[in-house]
């Protein structure tokens, strides 16, 4: 008989409630809104793992040590703020390392052949932790953890991270700067937080040409970020053939989130993920999603809901599916990239 969906893993733990922050828009109702719509549609047919602490071995590839024993002091005397949106209390540290230890276990297993496709569904987000500081909500960069740990102990040579965070993604961004072993595709609103990501970032030294900065003004929606996603990223997918994708998958460009102006929706999430997973199947990588943002609790459920589908159906997604116009900022960025990537476009 005709599988009809892949192998799909699903990374939680409760940890996530320790972290609490009161009246933070960065919530454990969260990951209670998000597991309650999963568990509504069976999990979508995805094992559910437990997440584990990730091994200090694995976070130091890109925290150095003194990141990492400064906010587990902080926490055990007590918590305390960091800045003015980010905030520690004794039971941060602890979440923090499952956040980072979920995208670790996820790559072992999209790499270990245990999984086709994954989701690290914790918090808190990671994206804009940069190596040396936590900042706007985030205290290890959780994907750019998990690139590293792919190409640390995996030996992989070609990672692609997309980054649909309305918000820029400044630590992957950072990390990766002057490295050209992880690629790295941000698509968000700007002007907004924390300001940074602008289309002439792209990347330094080795890695000139490896970080894609493709902001978007606010009011977007749908047809720009599916054809930035479409024609852009996964453009880069073709030309570069990366051996994994992952998606900093944050969900607050959606039209209800109360912390962006973009207009996204549910089909736009789902039409970026089929588009990402069309390209991913073409040159064989396994797609893993880790959570970032989204802070209206019911876009973030219903689109998760959407796009899960398109990465466990067992059929590739077809041409029509990804079928999207050529977007002016595409084709902005299809010249703006040619000196690196000339078959963009």
């Amino acid at each position: 008989m005709e599988e009809t969906s892949r192998r799909a893993l699903w990374l939680r733990d409760d940890d996530f409630m320790a972290h609490d922050v009161p009246g933070h828009p960065e919530r454990p109702a969260r990951i209670r809104a998000l597991e309650a719509e999963m568990s509504a549609n069976g999990w979508f047919g995805a094992h559910r793992v437990h997440a584990e602490e990730v091994p200090r071995e694995s976070l130091l590839p890109v925290h150095p040590e003194a990141h990492v024993a400064s906010l587990e002091a902080l926490c055990a005397d007590g918590g305390g703020a960091i800045d003015a949106d980010t905030y520690a209390v004794p039971g941060t540290y602890s979440a923090a390392l499952r956040a980072a230890g979920g995208a670790v276990q996820l790559v072992d297993a999209l790499l270990g052949g245990d999984a086709d496709v994954g989701v690290s569904a914790l918090r808190p987000p990671g994206h804009h932790a940069e190596a040396a500081r936590a900042m706007g909500f985030c205290f290890f960069g959780n994907v750019a953890v998990a690139a590293r740990r792919a190409t640390v102990a995996h030996g992989l040579s070609r990672v692609l991270i997309v980054d649909w965070d309305v918000h820029h993604g400044n630590g992957t961004n950072d990390i990766f700067h002057a490295d050209d072993d992880v690629l790295f595709v941000s698509v968000h609103e700007s002007p907004l937080y924390p300001g940074t990501g602008p289309a002439s970032d792209v990347g330094s030294g080795a890695g000139e040409g490896f970080t894609v900065n493709l902001p978007v003004p606010g009011g977007s929606g749908d047809a720009c970020y599916r054809s930035l996603v479409e024609h852009v990223a996964c453009g880069l997918v073709r030309a570069w053939e990366p051996q994994l994708v992952l998606i900093s998958a944050g969900f607050d460009a959606h039209r209800d989130d109360p912390l962006a102006t973009c207009r996204v929706s549910e089909a736009g999430f789902a039409g970026m993920a089929a588009s990402l997973r069309r390209a991913a199947d073409g040159v064989g990588a396994p797609v893993g999603v880790v959570l970032e943002g989204g802070y209206d609790l019911g876009a973030l459920s219903r689109s998760m809901a959407a796009v899960m589908p398109v990465l466990v159906d067992a059929s590739t997604p077809s041409a029509d599916a990804v079928d999207v116009e050529v977007h002016p900022l595409a084709r902005d960025a299809f010249s703006r990239l040619a000196p690196w990537w000339p078959a963009l476009g």
